[in-house]
């Protein structure tokens, strides 16, 4: 008899947004002539830009004739898309990252579970409360040892430094769910803890392309002495829509050492090994459509997307604030983190919104025990959704 993991009981009886969609679909079915508003799961709405879906079917075309037919590509990815996200992602911004740093994938959520297979079981991870799922329940499955970081209203949700050890520390920064971002201090000093403990920062800039204040860091690789003792994620499926086509990379600097047995490796190879192993490749299509991102007219209309979410986002957090809510994010990031009013619990607030206002939300809890308490809402609708799910919200709480 083959014996199960048995780590998969100790996680939650069901993913946080298989479980919110299960209620929503109880409720269509009882509710058919309502028109639910969901800002709930960060999925995006508007299609993909046209200098995307022109590179994508150029390289269709490319497989149909045998002598641009292209089969297994290379595990790290293309160098057309490696060499233009090193010029455009880090370059540009006079970060010195070379394209065989960099790791083409199917996107973030994938590379931050999936990374913890190039360290060791026995590594004592640290995680940020509130939390995306995925890291921690990643490391339950791995049987790893999690102490939590409590992130607090008053210190703007902002993640500092514990007392106590951790070999990996997992931030992200804009952050999902709070929407807060870290400033150059806050995350020098994670380098200088990361360097004191010997650990490595897995950094999750999925988000970075909603930032909009000047001085907020775009890269942990802009904090000098980062390139040793941290990974970044990040992804194109919020900032040029890839959530269905699938596309995201991870940065690992060829100075990133890990020990094991008084032997050194490079995280870099380690992570090569494991992607040859056990992925094949993001497919080529999709990659030509991720590259052409960094062209002029790409650019142009990754901006024009971001831009249209970005307004979402202040409808959102200046509609709710001018109606008597407490909220924040919203502003460098996709996310508004609301407060729950009259001292109702996150799942509570789930269900009045969904019910007297057709509209959902995440609630707080599903993002571990300081999210209690407070709600997601995210700017990815569309924006006439946008304002109608507000003026519902008021509505509903007036």
């Amino acid at each position: 008899m083959a014996f199960f993991n048995e780590n998969y009981t100790k996680l939650s009886e069901s993913y946080l947004f298989a479980t919110i969609e299960q209620r929503v679909s109880a409720y269509k079915k009882a509710n058919p002539d309502k028109k639910v508003i969901s800002l709930g799961i960060g999925d995006v709405t508007k299609p993909l830009p046209k200098t995307c879906l022109d590179a994508m079917h150029a390289a269709v075309d490319e497989m149909g004739h045998a002598e641009t037919f292209r089969g297994y590509g290379p595990y790290e990815g293309y160098a057309f898309l490696r060499d233009a996200i090193s010029e455009g992602d880090y370059k540009s911004r006079g970060i010195d990252i070379a394209s065989d740093e960099i790791f083409v994938s199917d996107g973030a959520k994938g590379d931050t579970g999936n990374i913890g297979d190039i360290f060791a079981q026995d590594n004592i991870v640290a995680i940020t409360d509130p939390v995306y799922p995925v890291y921690i329940d990643t490391n339950v499955m791995a049987h790893r040892t999690v102490k939590i970081i409590p992130c607090k209203e008053e210190n703007g949700f902002a993640p500092l430094p514990p007392s106590f050890h951790a070999d990996i520390v997992y931030l992200c920064s804009p952050n999902n769910p709070t929407g807060s971002v870290l400033s150059k201090p806050q995350l020098e000093a994670w380098v200088a803890y990361a360097k004191e403990n010997q650990a490595v920062i897995l950094y999750d800039a999925a988000y970075e392309r909603f930032i909009s204040e000047d001085g907020i860091p775009h890269s942990i690789f802009e904090i000098e002495g980062a390139k040793s003792c941290a990974i970044e994620f990040r992804s194109f499926s919020k900032t040029a829509g890839f959530t269905g086509t699938r596309c995201g990379y991870c940065v690992i600097p060829k100075d990133l050492m890990l020990t094991a047995g008084g032997e050194t490796a490079p995280a870099n190879k380690l992570w090569l090994r494991h992607q040859s192993t056990k992925y094949n490749g993001t497919s080529y299509i999709i990659q030509r459509g991720a590259a052409a991102i960094f062209t002029p007219e790409g650019r142009k209309e990754v901006t024009e997307l971001i831009d249209s979410y970005r307004e979402n986002a202040r409808v959102i957090r200046e509609g709710l604030l001018a109606a008597g809510f407490s909220c924040t994010g919203g502003v460098n990031a996709p996310y508004i983190w609301l407060k729950c009013p009259k001292g109702l619990t996150s799942w509570q607030l789930f269900d009045e919104l969904l019910n007297k206002a057709s509209v959902v939300g995440t609630p707080g809890a599903g993002f571990g025990e300081m999210g209690e308490g407070f709600f997601r809402l995210t700017s990815f609708g569309s924006h006439a959704d946008t304002v109608e799910a507000v003026k519902r919200i008021e509505a509903a709480f007036h």
